[in-house]
């Protein structure tokens, strides 16, 4: 059949125009658009059912318009976790040890670069199943109040200040440095006032004055909104009757009026589920999912949300533009991270194979390791070892070659792993004789080995203490006799009498490796040690590192995060909240190590370089140190904030802190500019911040006992004393 002309031309035309349409992507994939832009448009292409089933943690494919399935659950917290190998990097509060927000920036980049790059293969080789993805809810920036909770090792320790500098360094690590992308989401979590105890924490509720809740639990999450990160996960709990995950004071009032966040709300898995099965302060299911997503959360760790939201719709519970709000927040995160690009973003599609766990992550987890580890007593300069002096070394303990004690909790896994009897037989060098026991178990105290050999032997290394099955998360310390919190302080009583026969047995240095997450009780076995290390969960190369520090190739220079009282019956209840007489901020009584203590294999001497001054709403003032000592080493430069008297106010904070490098004899001065808006303080009475009229004083020193300097200075009447939030 012949076709007319002018038909002809008709068709072609047509098929012309169809082609450059099919050709032309939605706005949603066009990477040149803004992100809101994109967003927009992405949510006129997707039906109510479509925005639906992407709320929970497993959202589910749109096969039509070409986007597939994702698991949101990442984790991230000392390295990739639960993904395969991957460099592991020390627990958190080992690497808050370091007093090093630019080496765990550092530790944080290269993290987010093994993301991407496992990421990469994944989805390469068709696999998007769960903890394969670019989401990840880390850190964990809760403070570490008291020394029973087991998941205090995911915590940055007990004041709020570093784990705001801290977290902030981690969260900018692994979102990368482009202000338009992100390498990967970071999520701040728990918000908040969730610190434990683990057997109750789906349904305790935190009741807390509002000063304490404003100057010790929120500042870290509000450092980090202010930061950018990306994500904020609510926490299992109720503050003050609210559940945390449906709560208008913390994810209205707080999170998005005051801080303006703007990135999305993810719950705590099955949060949602405890509203009304364990805080049953809602009836049913239906209910809790509409009354999360008006109070602004955007991603169920759950699946919720993709069974009742419909339904909630259905019973005019909620409007499609909630919804639609709602889901907004994790689409943008979505467009950020390159989701909807073709080929993803640019600039990580080339991370592989090489990028994970290669030489240089590794010997970041060995520099982390070794400024993690902390020094807690070295009597008559036991420590470092003399190799050339050495003929023979005992090494001992139920943790010396446990992977357990180096892991921690939400761990990778490397099959470069080095244990602390390797990492000591690798140093000390052929011609040393090393020899290995186990010791003792974690519950017979009576039946010990090694004792023989250690007689035997230049000097004992016993590794002793926790691992994460007995500390840790509920239901992963599965030999926790508190649900994953510690009943006390004490080490395991096999270990204790373990080390009082090692001490009969050899009248030989003993040095004592603690391995833990947190305070424990070191006065019940400080008598039979020459010298002690608390050595955290070190990562894949604690072995190394260890060894770096007992043989004197680095000094230690790990300072406590946390304080070590004497007992838990020094403190308050663990379900109280309130922060009297907690923490070195405001506890009074006698410690075992005080917050920030850490020995050196050398000295310092501090002096005033320029004594501090008040100018231009801000306190300006340089401290000189010198390595006074014999050895090279690295010193954490701590100052601290003393308030007035007679106020509802900490006995001192941490304000500032240096991490300063020293050669032996040498000098170097540390510029500090605090601004005053860091003094400030809730006045309940006004529901504002306040900046207290009196004497303070400027304190610089190695720990927060510790005042080598002390200057006082006046904040004089004002016009205007109330200060807007900082």
């Amino acid at each position: 059949m012949r076709i007319p002309l002018k038909h002809l031309f008709v068709i072609l035309f047509c098929i012309s125009v169809g082609t450059v349409a099919a050709q032309d992507p939605p706005d949603f994939r066009n990477s040149r658009l803004p992100v809101q832009q994109r967003v927009n448009d992405l949510l006129t292409h997707l039906t109510t059912e479509e925005k639906i089933s992407l709320l929970g943690y497993r959202s589910k494919p749109v096969e039509r318009l070409g986007i597939p399935a994702y698991n949101w659950w990442n984790e991230a917290l000392h390295g990739v976790a639960r993904a395969g190998e991957a460099t592991v990097f020390p627990q958190a509060i080992g690497m808050a040890a370091s007093f090093n927000e630019v080496l765990l920036f550092d530790v944080a980049t290269a993290i987010s670069t093994e993301a991407r790059a496992k990421y990469n293969l994944a989805v390469a080789a068709g696999r998007r199943s769960q903890y394969q993805g670019l989401t990840f809810w880390s850190p964990n920036i809760n403070i570490f109040r008291d020394p029973r909770w087991g998941r205090g090792q995911e915590t940055y320790g007990e004041d709020p200040f570093l784990t705001s500098c801290l977290g902030l360094a981690f969260v900018k690590g692994m979102q990368g440095t482009d202000p338009a992308h992100l390498k990967t989401s970071a999520c701040a979590k728990h918000f908040a006032v969730h610190s434990g105890p683990e057997a109750g924490r789906h349904s305790f509720n935190a009741v807390i004055d509002e000063t304490d809740l404003r100057e010790t639990y929120l500042p870290a999450f509000k450092k980090l909104v202010e930061g950018g990160v990306e994500s904020i996960m609510c926490a299992y709990n109720r503050v003050n009757g609210e559940p945390c995950c449906t709560g208008n004071t913390l994810l209205q009032t707080i999170l998005r009026k005051e801080w303006k966040f703007k990135g999305h709300v993810v719950t705590d898995c099955w949060a949602l589920e405890d509203i009304w099965k364990q805080h049953r302060v809602m009836q049913n299911s239906v209910e809790v999912a509409a009354a999360a997503i008006r109070a602004g959360v955007n991603l169920d760790c759950s699946n919720m949300l993709q069974d009742d939201v419909s339904k909630a719709l259905q019973q005019g519970l909620l409007k499609m533009h909630e919804i639609d709000s709602a889901l907004a927040g994790i689409l943008r995160t979505q467009v950020k991270l390159g989701f909807f690009d073709d080929g993803g973003l640019k600039q990580y599609a080339a991370y592989g194979n090489d990028s994970i766990a290669n030489e240089w992550h590794r010997s970041l987890a060995r520099q982390m390791a070794r400024e993690s580890m902390v020094l807690l007593k070295n009597n008559n300069q036991t420590l470092p070892l003399r190799k050339e002096k050495l003929e023979s070394i005992m090494v001992v303990g139920p943790n010396a070659a446990s992977l357990d004690a180096l892991l921690g909790n939400y761990h990778g896994v490397s099959g470069k792993a080095v244990n602390y009897v390797e990492g000591i037989v690798d140093a000390a060098g052929a011609n040393t004789r090393v020899e290995y026991d186990l010791g003792c178990d974690f519950s017979d105290t009576v039946h010990f080995g090694g004792l023989w050999a250690a007689g035997n032997s230049d000097v004992t290394i016993a590794v002793v203490g926790m691992t994460p099955v007995y500390e840790g998360e509920e239901g992963d310390a599965f030999l926790s006799p508190g649900g994953g919190d510690k009943k006390d302080l004490s080490l395991p009583a096999s270990h204790i009498a373990f080390l009082k026969a090692l001490r009969k047995a050899t009248a030989k240095p003993i040095i004592v490796v603690i391995t833990g997450g947190s305070a424990l009780d070191i006065a019940s076995i400080e008598p039979y040690a020459d010298a002690i290390l608390f050595a955290w969960y070190a990562g894949e190369q604690g072995g190394n590192a260890l060894a770096d520090l007992l043989f004197g190739k680095h000094s230690p220079s790990g300072k406590l995060p946390v304080t070590f009282y004497k007992s838990t019956i020094d403190l308050p209840s663990f379900e109280n909240y309130a922060m009297a007489g907690r923490t070195y901020r405001y506890f009074t009584g006698e410690v075992n190590y005080p917050f920030g203590f850490g020995l050196s294999y050398t000295t310092f001497a501090y002096a005033w370089d320029q004594v501090p001054v008040v100018k231009n709403d801000s306190i300006s003032f340089a401290v000189r140190v010198t390595n006074t000592g014999n050895t090279d080493g690295n010193e954490v430069l701590q100052v601290y904030i003393r308030y007035p008297s007679g106020l509802r106010l900490p006995v001192k904070e941490l304000k500032a802190f240096s991490k300063i490098t020293l050669q032996k004899g040498k000098e170097s001065v540390v510029q500090f500019t605090l601004p005053l808006r860091e003094l400030l303080k809730w006045f309940p009475e006004s529901k504002d911040w306040i900046l207290y009229v009196g004497e303070y004083t400027v304190v610089a020193g190695s720990h927060s006992a510790d005042e080598k300097l002390a200057e006082k200075f006046r904040i004089q009447p004002r016009k205007k004393y109330f200060i807007s939030a900082p």
